[in-house]
């Protein structure tokens, strides 16, 4: 008998802890090293909590979605799914890996709310990071007002974070543009210098990891999202679009859906060299069409007159010289910016567009996407907002030979927002034009989905450095930023390299800090801004240096750096390793470089650095010992190595 209630006993004990084990989800990254655990509260809220070798990254943070349907309280877990894993193999020719494979292990959560509403959170983890989001299905439109997910840091941890401006600010109302200044190493829950919070993606320390806070995945079922101005005890929170965010007035700035689906929200956990060579905002972002044929979509590098030459230059001479130089770099493309359709026309670009084609140069023409959400006055403008005429655009510069487009001054966050650039995209890969956004939202792994979006500005680009010595005299420090957080999350056109004088400018960067952002920074086309006049004075090796660039990456790895101070990236291409170092500090860098998992048996290389003077290069030998590489960067210098 005593045998029988111990028994049963034991029985009754492993049910419970089933049952216990079925209200809470635990879910780990392939390697079991990283952690997101998700269960109800005493008070009936969802919350989670992340934790990097046991130890605890996030702290018990917020979960939820509030609107017509509240599923923030009263929540009961209805069922909790198995893990599952699952590998994945994808091609987005304007990521940092145009081929990518990798393995996620992914399980949901099942709840209903006090009115039997239900609500599925998806949950993935990799061993770079974790996500989660947020699906309901309705028979008719409900609204979601706002979103109860935060993001609870250690009050020791440290920021790096990009202040989100206001709707309809700054020139011609074009913000939020995503272009401010960083502001670097602050105390975790600092107030957002602007009411509109902080931009995605945020870069913090902690103790122990690095982190970094995004989202992926975004569809035109949601809004685009920041974290909230206020972080009370390093609790960061979800901002919603502003008004002034969308296509129209009318529109609302929260979501309106019948098939509610958040973007994911992702945290990368582990070194700075996880957080950089991370892939996940493309891994969790759809898949491209399986119907749409997107072979045709090209990377590569092009010549642009505007970033150096400014307005006056778009006029047809100046245009055809930029076409003849993008010929002899060898390179792809040649970018025709602002009010072409007036100052050259359409028949004189169509001439441009044959004269470069025998030239193996494709052109790329600029659009203002702009309707009545600001009051930019470049053309063509609100040639793209209504889908009958921007399909009937895009099919005739098509049939004159354009390439691809850069579009210009989008409206911000909200939904109506992000249907344009959808609608957008979905168009232009019909009319088979490559697209490169300005003004823009940051990306969300867009670049899986459509591959013919090869580039996204959504930063604080080269232009700024024309406009006020301000950011001229940033610059360096800014650019040793960008791969730590702008740069992860999608190819980004800051439009590099300047190797010539900025007028009414002191340029900061020397020559070798700016060859060296061939390598640093990432897009699928990469725009430069350098000149036919700078480039002809520079060294037979370094022209024949620019005219090699690859036009994408198999693999990128950071070798060494810091957030503002410096950095020095590996990217390969091929059977060949590219690396390339900037130095932002007012002291030389001196730094021992660990090339061993690049896996190349090089013995020596050849280095492309400063001479003399910060607008010199030299070209030199350099040795590499036990897969260890010395170099020294001078005080905003920097260099290239090819191995």
């Amino acid at each position: 008998m005593k045998k029988l209630f111990l028994s049963i006993t034991f029985l009754l004990l492993a049910v419970c802890t089933i049952q216990a084990a079925q209200k809470k989800l635990i879910l780990k990254s392939p390697d079991g090293t990283l952690s997101i655990e998700s269960a109800l509260n005493e008070k009936g809220l969802l919350v989670y909590e992340v934790k990097k070798n046991s130890q605890t990254v996030i702290q018990p943070s917020q979960m939820g979605i509030k609107g017509d349907v509240d599923f923030s309280s009263a929540l009961k877990i209805k069922s909790v799914s198995k893990a599952k894993s699952q590998t994945e193999t994808y091609n987005a020719p304007g990521e940092k890996r145009a081929n990518r494979t990798f393995t996620a292990n992914f399980a949901q959560i099942k709840l209903q709310n006090s009115a039997k509403k239900q609500l599925i959170v998806e949950f993935k983890a990799t061993n770079e990071g974790v996500a989660f989001r947020y699906i309901t299905k309705s028979k008719t439109p409900i609204a979601i007002k706002s979103e109860q997910t935060t993001f609870k840091l250690a009050t020791s941890t440290r920021a790096w974070l990009h202040p989100h401006a206001d709707a309809e600010t700054g020139w011609c109302e074009t913000q939020p543009s995503y272009e401010e200044q960083y502001i670097y190493d602050i105390p975790v829950g600092t107030v957002a210098p602007l009411k509109a919070g902080w931009s995605f993606p945020a870069l913090f320390k902690t103790d122990a990891n690095w982190v970094l806070i995004t989202e992926a995945g975004l569809t035109p079922d949601y809004v685009g999202t920041r974290l909230a101005q206020q972080s009370p005890n390093g609790e960061y929170a979800i901002g919603f679009p502003q008004k002034g965010e969308m296509v129209k007035d009318t529109d609302p700035n929260y979501v309106v859906s019948s098939n509610v689906t958040s973007p994911w929200r992702v945290i990368v956990v582990g070194s700075l060299a996880t957080i950089v060579e991370s892939q996940m905002v493309s891994d969790l972002a759809l898949p491209a069409d399986k119907k749409v044929d997107y072979s045709w979509v090209k990377t590569g590098v092009s010549s642009w007159s505007w970033a150096v030459l400014g307005d006056n230059a778009t006029v047809y001479p100046v245009q055809k010289q930029f076409i003849d130089y993008a010929a002899d770099m060898k390179w792809d493309y040649c970018l025709i910016d602002a009010d072409w359709d007036w100052k050259i026309g359409y028949d004189k670009i169509k001439e441009l567009a044959d004269y470069a084609k025998t030239k193996n140069v494709g052109v790329i023409l600029w659009y203002n996407s702009s309707g009545e959400w600001n009051s930019t006055k470049y053309s063509p403008k609100g040639a793209l907002v209504e889908r009958e005429a921007r399909r009937k655009e895009f099919q005739r510069i098509h049939e004159m030979g354009i390439v691809g487009i850069k579009v210009d001054f989008w409206p911000g966050d909200g939904q109506s927002s992000m249907q344009l650039y959808y609608d957008l995209l979905k168009d232009a890969a019909d009319a088979h034009l490559l697209v490169n956004f300005h003004g823009t939202t940051v990306p969300r792994g867009w670049s899986r989905t459509f591959p013919n979006l090869v580039a996204m500005e959504s930063i604080r680009g080269f232009e700024f450095t024309t406009f006020d010595q301000k950011d001229t005299d940033l610059a360096p420090k800014h650019l040793t930023m960008m791969p730590y957080a702008r740069n992860v999350v999608g190819p980004m056109d800051f439009t590099p390299v300047c190797f010539g004088e900025i007028r009414g400018k002191q340029r900061r960067t020397s020559n070798a800090f700016e060859i060296a952002l061939t390598v640093v920074l990432q897009s699928g086309v990469q725009h430069y801004v350098e000149v036919p006049e700078s480039m002809a004075k520079q060294p037979d090796f370094v022209k024949s240096y620019m005219q090699t660039i690859p036009r994408k990456w198999d693999d990128v790895k950071l070798l060494d750096g810091f957030p503002g101070k410096y950095t020095v990236m590996a990217r390969k291409s091929g059977d060949k390793w590219y690396i390339g170092g900037i130095n932002s500090q007012l002291e030389n860098q001196k730094v021992t470089l660990d090339l061993s998992a690049l896996n190349t048996n090089s013995k020596s290389a050849t280095m492309i650095t400063d001479g003399d003077t910060n607008r010199s290069f030299i070209q030199q030998q350099v040795t590499i010992n036990n897969n260890k590489l010395v170099v020294e960067m001078k005080s905003n210098g920097g260099f290239v190595v090819v191995l």
